[in-house]
């Protein structure tokens, strides 16, 4: 497992198949879940405490886009490579598996599945990566199955 030191500077052939980087560490506020809900996503349970208290989630929790936009915040601060990145075709898989709460701390690992050059535009190619967002107590609350488009390094 390796902390990206300068993810600026890693090209898609910087990366392997099977590195595993951790990162981020994310504090979650009931103030912070409230604002993101009251703008993007209004169910009771992630504007108020005592509406969520009377669902299974029994409290306030975080809105699984919130928790999603968490952990897009700690990919660009910490693993996407400014220089090299062309964006995202998108993702596969998004799941949320716990609630995030007030008072949590999240932080990502991400781990390369594949490198793949591109054929037609061979100064690229399309990273495949799983990150898992985990909370303070080591547990799993969101999974993604997502992909970036890198450059690839230049003539050395």
């Amino acid at each position: 497992m390796t902390t990206p030191a300068d993810p600026p500077s890693r090209w898609l052939d910087d990366f392997h198949a099977g590195e595993v980087f951790e990162f981020g560490d994310e504090a979650v506020t009931a103030e912070e879940i409230v604002a993101f809900a009251s703008r993007f996503d209004p169910q009771p349970f992630h504007l108020d405490a005592a509406a969520g208290a009377r669902t299974h989630f029994g409290g306030l929790v975080a809105s699984g886009w919130h928790t999603a936009s968490l952990m897009m915040r700690m990919l660009v601060q910490h693993f996407i490579p400014r220089a090299s990145s062309l964006g995202s075709p998108g993702i596969d898989e998004l799941r949320w598996l716990r609630p995030v709460r007030p008072g949590d701390r999240l932080r990502a690992r991400l781990t390369v599945i594949e490198v793949k050059p591109s054929r037609s535009k061979p100064d690229r190619g399309v990273l495949h990566q799983r990150t898992e967002v985990l909370n303070q107590h080591g547990e799993t609350v969101m999974t993604c199955l997502g992909m970036g488009m890198y450059l690839r390094a230049p003539q050395r």
